[in-house]
C-alpha cells in the first residue's frame, strides 16, 4: 500500500543544498563573532590593566614632584661663623634657632628637639654651600625656604593621616599643631621639588634624588650606541651582503637569534667574568655597563639591520653594478642609505631595551650606593633601573613615592625613545 504524503510515518524531506550552505555560513558567523568578541575582550582587559598599573603609579608618585618647605629667617651670626673656617661651622644651631624663632612657646628640651625635628637635616648643608659661596651675607638675615623632614612631608601630603592614633605615628600631635601654625602664616608650603632632579642618591628621603642614576645611564647608554651600533651594523651588511651561504654562516644566524632570546642576567655574568675578572676594569662603572649591554643589544641590532637590508629591493643593487659601480660602493652609496632608517629604529629600540635593564647590571656591581653625581666613563655609578631597584627595597614611607616617581621618569624616557624610533621610521621608511 502506498503512503500518503501527509502520513507522519513518512521520512523527512533532505534539505536543501542552500539551506546546507546557509547553516554552514551561519555557524561560521557566529564563530567569527565569537572570535571577535573574545579578541576583543583580550585588548580591552589588557588595556584595563595597564591603565591600573599606570594609574596606581601615578597616584604614588606624582606627589614625589613637589616637596614641602619650610620658610626661615636665619640670622648669620658672625659669633658663629668663622671666615676662615666657614666648613667646619654649625649651620644645624643656626637652622634650629630660626626654627625655635617660628615657634616662641616651645619651652622644654623635648619640645625642643620636636620643633627641630620638623626641618630635614639637609638645611644645614643647604645654608653652608650658600654661606661658602658667598661669605659677605655673614652678619645679615637670610630668608630662605628649606626642606621640611620627610615624616612632616609625608603629613602634609595626606600619606599619613591625621584621625590615627599619635602612637600609630611618627608625627606627634604636638608637631601637627605646628604644622597647622606654619600652614596658617604662610610659613609652610608645597614646592616643586627641584632636589628629585638635581641630587644623587641619599639615606635621607627627602635629600635623594634620579641625578646620579639618570648621568650614568646616560653614560652607559653613550658606551652601549658607541659600540653596538657600527658593529651590529657591519655585523649585518657582512652576513647580508658578502658573506657565502654555507654551514658556517647558518650556525651564525641560528646563534645571532639564540643570543637575542637568552635572559639579560646571562650577559651580566659575562661580563662578571670577562671585564671584572679577566680584564680588570673598573667595577660600577659605566664603562663596564656599556660593555654589557653592547654584548645584549648586539643581536637584536644586527637582526633588525639584515632585515632592514632585506628590504631594499634588489633592482637597486642590479641598477648600481649595471653602471659601473663596485660591490662596495653599491652597497655604501646605494643600499646603505635605504636600509638605514630601519637600522636606526632597530638601533633605538635595542637601546630602549638596554635603558631598562637591571639584572645585568647588578652582576657588575652597579648596585652599590652611589651619592656623588658620575662625572666621566669610569667614575662610580648606578642606573635609573637600579635605583629603583634600590628604593623600592627602602623601608621609609617617602621612598614609596620616590620609587614611583622614579618608575614614572623612565617610562617618560622610554615612551619618548619608542615615539622616536616610530617617526624614524613614519618620516624615513620607503614602500616599494
Amino acid at each position: 500500500m502506498n503512503k500518503k504524503p501527509n502520513d507522519p510515518a513518512a521520512p523527512p524531506a533532505p534539505p536543501s543544498t542552500m539551506e546546507v550552505v546557509g547553516l554552514g555560513l551561519s555557524k561560521r558567523y557566529r564563530r567569527e563573532r565569537r572570535f571577535r568578541m573574545f579578541g576583543l575582550a583580550a585588548i580591552v582587559g589588557s588595556l584595563s590593566f595597564l591603565v591600573l598599573l599606570l594609574g596606581s603609579i601615578g597616584m604614588k608618585g606624582w606627589t614625589a614632584f613637589v616637596q614641602t618647605r619650610i620658610h626661615l629667617d636665619i640670622h648669620l651670626d658672625p659669633a658663629r661663623l668663622d671666615v676662615q673656617n666657614l666648613a667646619t661651622a654649625n649651620y644645624n644651631a643656626l637652622v634650629r634657632d630660626a626654627t625655635l624663632q617660628l615657634l616662641p612657646a616651645v619651652e622644654s628640651r623635648q619640645d625642643r628637639r620636636l620643633a627641630a625635628g620638623l626641618v630635614s637635616g639637609g638645611a644645614a648643608f643647604e645654608l653652608q654651600r650658600i654661606v661658602t659661596r658667598q661669605p659677605e651675607l655673614i652678619g645679615s638675615t637670610l630668608s630662605l625656604w628649606v626642606i621640611a623632614d620627610d615624616e612632616v612631608d609625608m603629613f602634609v601630603k595626606g600619606h599619613i593621616p591625621r584621625d590615627v592614633p599619635e602612637t600609630e605615628r611618627r608625627v606627634s600631635d604636638k608637631q601637627i599643631g605646628w604644622i597647622d601654625q606654619l600652614t596658617a602664616a604662610g610659613r609652610l608650603e608645597k614646592r616643586f621639588n627641584r632636589t628629585f632632579f638635581q641630587n644623587g642618591d641619599s639615606r635621607e628621603p627627602e635629600l635623594a634624588g634620579i641625578r646620579g642614576a639618570a648621568m650614568g645611564s646616560f653614560y652607559t647608554l653613550i658606551v652601549t650606541l658607541a659600540l653596538s651600533f657600527p658593529v651590529g651594523v657591519a655585523a649585518a651588511v657582512y652576513l647580508e651582503e658578502f658573506a657565502p651561504r654555507n654551514r658556517w654562516t647558518d650556525l651564525i644566524e641560528v646563534n645571532i637569534n639564540n643570543l637575542a632570546a637568552i635572559p639579560s642576567i646571562v650577559f651580566g655574568l659575562l661580563g662578571l667574568a670577562v671585564f671584572l675578572n679577566v680584564m680588570n676594569l673598573p667595577r660600577s662603572a659605566s664603562t663596564v655597563g656599556g660593555l654589557v649591554l653592547t654584548l645584549m643589544t648586539l643581536p637584536t641590532i644586527i637582526i633588525a639591520s639584515r632585515a632592514s637590508l632585506k628590504s631594499v629591493p634588489p633592482s637597486i643593487r642590479e641598477a648600481a653594478l649595471g653602471v659601473g659601480a663596485s660591490k662596495m660602493q653599491t652597497i655604501v652609496h646605494h643600499v646603505l642609505p635605504l636600509a638605514m632608517p630601519g637600522m636606526m629604529t632597530g638601533t633605538i629600540i635595542g637601546m630602549a631595551r638596554a635603558l631598562g635593564e637591571t639584572a645585568p647590571l647588578l652582576m657588575i656591581g652597579m648596585v652599590a650606593f652611589i651619592v656623588d653625581v658620575p662625572r666621566g666613563f669610569n667614575d662610580p655609578a648606578t642606573a635609573l633601573p637600579v635605583q629603583i631597584y634600590l628604593w623600592a627595597d627602602s623601608p621609609e614611607r617617602a621612598f614609596v613615592e620616590r620609587t614611583s616617581a622614579a618608575i614614572l621618569v623612565l617610562l617618560a624616557v622610554l615612551l619618548c625613545m619608542n615615539g622616536l624610533a616610530v617617526y624614524l621610521r613614519n618620516r624615513f621608511e620607503r614602500r616599494w
